[in-house]
């Protein structure tokens, strides 16, 4: 096969910048792949492509199909509102009117809880009804004015104001809203809504709570009809204020806190009647859900009564007074830079409060009602409502979460109920207003009083913060104070800031694990009809490795009942992987030990990053020193010959270490690592090179498991991870390739040779992509042995076979030409093939197949060791027939089992 010309771009980038593209790894040997694929013949060689920056550029390339979906995605009313029928349009009407009901008197009491005049909350809500049914993918959210949202809006408006005195404070937050909507419709646009993953629900509890309490506070004043108090300060001050001024209440306090007490009142009633009457659980709902509505009604004609007649200036309680007819409001917003400057420092504030109190009140209900929210879709729905808004004369909106619970509760069907809300604003902006003009003051500060009482964290929720995660109750706490006490920007910022130290903190300590084997065996839990069936002696599938796979097989395949029947109440013997430090809270009186002295077991709990690296790489190195002895012990001559940073050894040091087994092995389990960046690898680098220096002359073996990213495999690869060095020739020479080999394909496809002909063009691909090791494929197809190959060993049997599952690890001196066993039946090993890339042999499927590879590595040095001392200095390397033995008797070592082989090295 003719070697490819590297092409120009290779050639200058190896003259002009001094980069060889085709160079592998310094630690690659040059025949790896051939010898490997030559190692597990009969069975098929498997060669992994490896990523590249071209293919993931490729992936991730717009396309016209996807271009095409992601439009569509914009608009989700296009996949059902052409299935609109009679029965969801009654759903809907109910729902929306209900709505309606509710949210008029609502939306005029969080404006003035925003410090404008009460129509901009129907502004808000209208806006809100009009638009969310056409990007929303919610069928339960009702967007609006809400408590929590016109608090802040309140707060902004208080400090921006008197800075820009010539500027209405109406155009204030309409320029608020828009500019929120735009950064929102950024971030939908472009998917961006991971980012709010970043704020834990803990910070949300928190900063509601928070701000429940901070607007209590502040509608007090007005309940109670008391002049004279702040309520711009924190709520702490707003409280002593009020409590100091209770001589000075007014009349309003009998309308505020009747209106009050009759909402709890009505709630409480319809409740229990609800639970009582099942039957009529639907009627006191929408009853409890109107109650809002009622008691305006109710104290609105009181006050008519009473007020009638009278000048704003006489009335006998405090009184809306006049609302415009219609959308008097309407234009753009103000774009003056000073004021979009002025306001910037509270804009993100803003934006989290729009998307986590909205996200968090989408997700609820559709958990409760059983469909999906997109995020990002709801980030685009509340984005266009504050941009366009503002044009109608709306201020910041987002979900509510008293708006989404009334539409649950009626029954809506689809988003499409949000127009029908809208009909009955619009009723309420030309036909009502005159109505309004008679709405006491103290009524609506009740009514923000009870709407917001229903999102005060509660005892019991706590208490479950506090069964899972303590930690976080000590987060909701500061969360709650800081708002009360400074104001709730500064609460949520705390909130946020303290949560993502706590994760990074979690991450960059995060711990790992020495794990020691045990033997288990699967005890009880048989099928029903296997009850009275004898149990099979256990010993008769030992070593099988497919247990888990023969029990699907058996529920799955019925024509193999009777077969799998036997191997199914059979309890098989595995080894599983237990932490040596026992802090996993397993049984402590199971004895876990090291799979094998020298070789050692780590798994990662929390992934492998920068953020972590050095704490895992000192645990590492820390424990492994002190656990081996180093095969070359430091000698100096002098006490001035030892450098500073080796501290002389203790008394009864050499005693000690002289019982220390030497460094075989290390074996990591990355089932929690998904990505390895730069520092993590250098790293592990570092790490290899300090432990090469403990173990030298002889190599450490580094196997990986579980490693299941592409790319975090060819960065290990890249640094001269999962396969064995070339830089220690002695040890290469000897190697024998390990790896773990599943049934093909082809036998089910009916397709005899197809998928043994894909597999040996992956041979060769993959032999093309190392120009070096060009003789490989041709060796592994034709089944001779190039002169590279010599020594690696015996060539396959024909005649033995091996017992294995559906994958199952092989080694080359145990490998033969035959059939195997599998839940299917036999299968010959040239319908088998490798599951990984033969090039790659230490990267591992799983953590059993891991440490006995390490193990049988280990194993197989510590008997070369033993032989070699045993014939003495001068038969090494002799050629004698004492080395011939000794090699003999290393390689029949390595077709034992791990626990025969640990046993043959107790007995030397």
């Amino acid at each position: 096969m003719a070697e490819e010309k590297p092409g120009l771009g290779a050639r200058l980038a190896k003259t002009c910048l001094g980069i060889d593209i085709y160079e592998r790894s310094p630690h690659e040997p040059l025949d790896l792949g051939a010898r490997a694929a030559q190692g597990i013949q009969p069975a098929q060689a498997y060669f992994e492509d490896e990523p590249t920056v071209k293919e993931w550029l490729l992936d991730h390339r717009p396309t016209i199909p996807g271009t095409v979906r992601y439009v569509r995605s914009l608009f989700p009313f296009t996949t059902w509102i052409y299935r609109y029928n009679l029965t969801w349009l009654l759903g809907d009407v109910i729902g929306g009117i209900t709505l309606g009901f509710v949210v008029v008197p609502q939306a005029m009491a969080y404006a003035l809880l925003a410090q404008l005049s009460p129509q901009y909350g129907l502004y808000t809500s209208f806006t809100g009804a009009v638009l969310y049914w056409l990007f929303g993918t919610a069928k339960d959210i009702a967007i609006g004015a809400t408590a929590v949202v016109s608090l802040l809006v309140g707060r902004i408006l208080s400090r921006v104001g008197p800075e820009h005195p010539d500027i209405p404070l109406d155009q204030i937050a309409k320029t608020i809203s828009v500019m929120s909507g735009l950064i929102l419709l950024a971030f939908g646009l472009l998917r961006l809504d991971w980012i709010i993953e970043f704020i834990p629900h803990v910070a949300i509890a928190a900063f509601v709570t928070g701000a429940s309490i901070t607007i209590t506070l502040s509608q007090a004043p007005t309940m109670l009809g008391i002049k004279g108090v702040d309520t711009r300060q924190p709520a702490y001050l707003v409280c002593i204020d009020t409590l100091k001024a209770l001589p000075r209440c007014t009349v309003d306090a009998a309308v505020g806190l009747t209106a009050l007490f009759l909402l709890h009142l009505i709630k409480w009633y319809c409740g229990r009647m609800a639970v009582r009457q099942k039957h009529r659980q639907r009627l006191w709902d929408t009853l409890s859900s109107i109650r809002m509505t009622f008691v305006i009604l109710l104290y609105t004609l009181i006050s008519w009564l009473v007020n009638r007649g009278l000048a704003l200036d006489q009335v006998k309680f405090r009184i809306l007074g006049p609302v415009p007819t219609g959308f008097q409001a309407a234009g753009p917003p103000s774009f003056d830079p000073n004021l979009i400057k002025a306001i910037m420092p509270d804009l993100p504030a803003v934006l989290i409060i729009l998307i986590i109190e909205h996200i968090a009140i989408g997700k609820s209900f559709a958990r409760i009602n059983n469909y999906v929210v997109v995020p990002s879709q709801e980030i685009i729905s509340i984005g266009a409502t504050n941009f366009l808004g503002p044009f109608l004369g709306a201020y910041p909106s987002t979900g509510s979460f008293t708006g989404t619970a009334v539409l649950s509760k009626a029954g809506v069907r689809t988003p499409f109920a949000g127009v029908y809300n809208a009909l009955i604003l619009l009723l309420a902006l030309y036909a009502l207003t005159s109505v309004f003009y008679y709405i006491p003051m103290a009524s609506l500060s009740g009514l923000i009083i009870h709407a917001v009482s229903n999102l005060i964290t509660r005892p019991a929720t706590l208490h479950h913060y506090w069964m899972v995660s303590p930690f976080e109750v000590f987060v909701f706490f500061v969360g709650v104070v800081v708002s009360v006490f400074e104001s709730l920007e500064t609460g949520i910022y705390c909130t946020v800031a303290i949560s993502i130290a706590l994760l990074l903190l979690r991450l960059a300590r995060t711990r790992g694990r020495f794990m020691g084997r045990v033997r288990v065996r699967r005890h009880g839990n048989k099928a029903a009809d296997d009850d009275d069936e004898p149990d099979a002696d256990s010993d008769s599938v030992e070593g099988k490795t497919a247990s888990c796979s023969s029990e699907t097989h058996h529920h799955h395949q019925h024509h193999h009942h009777n077969h799998q029947h036997d191997e199914d109440s059979v309890s098989a013997t595995r080894s599983v992987f237990l932490p040596l430090d026992r802090q996993d809270g397993s049984n402590p009186d199971i004895e876990v030990e090291a799979p094998y002295p020298g070789v050692f077991v780590y798994r990662f709990s929390e992934g492998y990053n920068y953020l972590n690296q050095a704490q895992h790489i000192e645990t590492l190195t820390s424990h492994i020193r002190a656990s081996t002895k180093q095969a070359v012990a430091n000698q100096y001559e002098r006490p001035g010959d030892r450098p500073w940073n080796d501290p002389a050894p203790p008394k009864g040091h050499a005693e000690r270490v002289a019982t220390l087994p030497l460094l075989r092995a290390v074996v990591l389990d990355c089932s929690a690592v998904n990505n390895i960046d730069m520092t993590a690898w250098e790293g592990l680098c570092d790490m290899r090179a300090q432990l090469d220096r403990w173990a030298s002359p002889e190599p450490v073996e580094w196997h990986f498991a579980a490693v299941n990213n592409t790319w975090t495999r060819r960065a290990l690869a890249a640094g001269g991870f999962g396969f064995p060095s070339a830089r220690h020739a002695d040890e290469w020479a000897r190697w024998r390739p390990t790896c773990s080999v599943a049934e093909l394909v082809e036998r089910r496809s009916g397709h005899p040779g197809g998928a043994a002909q894909r597999d040996e063009e992956s041979a060769v691909e993959g032999e093309e992509r190392r120009p070096e090791t060009r003789e490989g494929p041709s060796a592994v197809t034709s089944g001779t042995l190039t002169p590279a190959m010599e020594g690696c060993g015996p060539r396959p049997d024909p005649d033995a076979k091996v017992v294995v599952g559906a994958a199952v690890v092989v080694g080359a001196a145990k490998l033969r030409k035959g059939s195997t066993t599998t839940g299917s039946g036999e299968v010959p090993l040239e319908k088998m093939g490798a599951v990984q890339g033969v090039d790659r042999p230490f990267f591992h499927i799983d953590l059993a197949s891991a440490v006995e590879s390490a193990v049988s590595g280990a194993v197989r040095r510590d008997r070369r060791r033993a032989m070699a001392a045993r014939a003495g200095p001068a038969a090494v390397g002799s050629g004698s027939d004492t080395e011939h033995e000794g090699r003999e008797e290393v390689e029949e070592a390595e077709t034992l089992t791990i626990e025969e082989q640990v046993v043959e090295r107790a007995r030397d």
